[in-house]
């Protein structure tokens, strides 16, 4: 019977099992040395904030991986020998494979800072991290101040999980303003100013030079590289982004660049050997997306995908109009196709931007001043149909008929007897002075 083994239990990997043992009766084991059942990564903010306990991130029972016949086997890969199709482990192990899936997701980025690795030093991506903030930062006491570094998502989601136990953060943030790499200045300035209400020290255009240890070798302190400043904290949380979890393969035949290369089937150089998730990096970007995405959704959808491809039907990849949902503190995001920063649109990009007077809702959306066709939006505070928008991109709509549409749009009845008109009329205003 083949063989097929899944590297990495988070959702890509798991998604693949799950849908192999749908299609077929082949034997499947996942390999993880993070932990023994697979559960929710973005759920690991609410058990430190005590919204639910670490069982209830587990999707599936216990019992559900021997009654679908998928083997789990705990242990880390040390190396892959992919003419004799065996992986080698650190305790010594050797597990012999037929098919082999890479799924190994994210580790957070280093940048050689002086202390990195202290006690109190972590990222906020693993079970582990969780443990790790449990016993450096449990409260207020332990922890007098908590330094986060980076200001991604899961920065912001650190900061609000140090916030709820009433632990004081400083938020050091290199760009000028938050996430104005991804995020339009509109938005990104209503971001800054609602993380200051949240009682954040937020820093921006404002770098790390190293970190401090006391005498027990745990953190002291953090080391401000523009200033000098000194900054007295337990905890430094390294946010400044992921990178894929592919050290164990370097060595390998398999192609790697920052991920492991794969082509639009989820293939590698090597028969036989997979990658799919946030260590996979496509050799062509798919259209305006990045070579490597670190989402969730998308790495459902390769494990859906490959699995086919695993069972006899080889499928493409192709992961559609892009989408993502995230959270500040308490004010929802969601984009819907592409809707540039003002350090990455192109010239034919225009925006129409509207925020509420109350700071904590605004939507900016993206067109083509060409042609006016609808390119994307973004909405904070505000909760849109994904299956709407999914349509309105693939029809090409213009920015008129969305516009005039969105109540369509509404996830939410409330929001509309609000706002609608405001919107409405503000983008028609704005046409008359364009």
């Amino acid at each position: 019977m083949e063989h097929i083994v899944i590297i990495g239990n988070g959702i890509s990997g798991v998604t693949t099992a799950r849908h192999i043992r749908k299609l077929s009766d082949k034997r499947i084991t996942i390999v993880s040395a993070e932990t023994d059942y697979f559960f929710s990564r973005t759920a690991l903010m609410y058990i430190y904030m005590g919204h639910m306990k670490f069982e209830h991130t587990q999707p599936y029972e216990n019992w559900f991986w021997e009654k679908n016949r998928i083997e789990l086997k705990k242990g880390y890969v040390k190396t892959v020998e992919t003419t004799s199709k065996t992986l080698h482990f650190a305790n010594g192990d050797t597990l012999q494979y037929d098919k082999l899936v890479i799924a190994t997701g994210s580790k957070p980025n280093k940048f050689g800072w002086p202390g990195q690795d202290l006690n109190g030093v972590m990222g906020m991506y693993h079970k582990q991290d969780l443990d790790n903030l449990e016993e450096h930062a449990p409260n207020n006491k332990v922890c007098k101040r908590a330094v986060i570094v980076g200001g991604g998502l899961i920065g912001i989601e650190l900061a609000e999980m140090l916030n709820s136990r009433s632990i004081p953060v400083t938020f050091l943030v290199r760009e000028d303003s938050f996430w104005n790499g991804v995020l339009p200045s509109g938005e990104s300035e209503m971001i800054n100013r609602h993380i200051k209400n949240h009682n954040i020290d937020l820093r921006l255009s404002t770098n790390l030079r190293e970190i401090k240890a006391d005498e027990n070798g745990k953190v002291k302190s953090v080391i401000i590289e523009e200033t000098g400043e000194e900054i007295e904290c337990n905890v430094v949380g390294l946010t400044a982004g992921v990178s894929p979890n592919i050290d164990f393969i370097k060595d390998s035949e398999i192609e790697t660049g920052r991920g492991v290369k794969v082509n639009r089937f989820l293939e590698t150089n090597i028969k036989d050997v997979y990658a799919i998730g946030d260590c996979a990096e496509q050799h062509e970007a798919i259209g305006n997306r990045r070579p490597i995405e670190a989402v969730w959704y998308t790495g459902r959808m390769m494990g859906e995908t490959l699995a086919q491809t695993l069972c006899g039907n080889r499928i493409e990849y192709k992961p559609g109009h892009w989408f993502n949902s995230a959270k500040f503190m308490d004010i929802e995001y969601q984009t819907y196709g592409w809707v540039f920063s003002e350090r990455s649109k192109q010239d034919t990009e225009a925006h129409f931007h509207w925020r509420h007077k109350d700071d904590t809702k605004c939507i900016t959306v993206a067109y083509n001043k060409d042609t006016n066709k609808f390119l994307g939006i973004n909405t904070f505070g505000i909760r849109m149909r994904h299956d709407v928008f999914d349509r309105w991109l693939t029809e090409e709509r213009d920015v008129d008929y969305v516009m005039n549409n969105l109540p369509e749009a509404n996830f939410d009845p409330e929001f509309y007897s609000h706002y609608e008109a405001e919107i409405l009329s503000a983008y028609n205003q704005k046409l008359q002075t364009a």
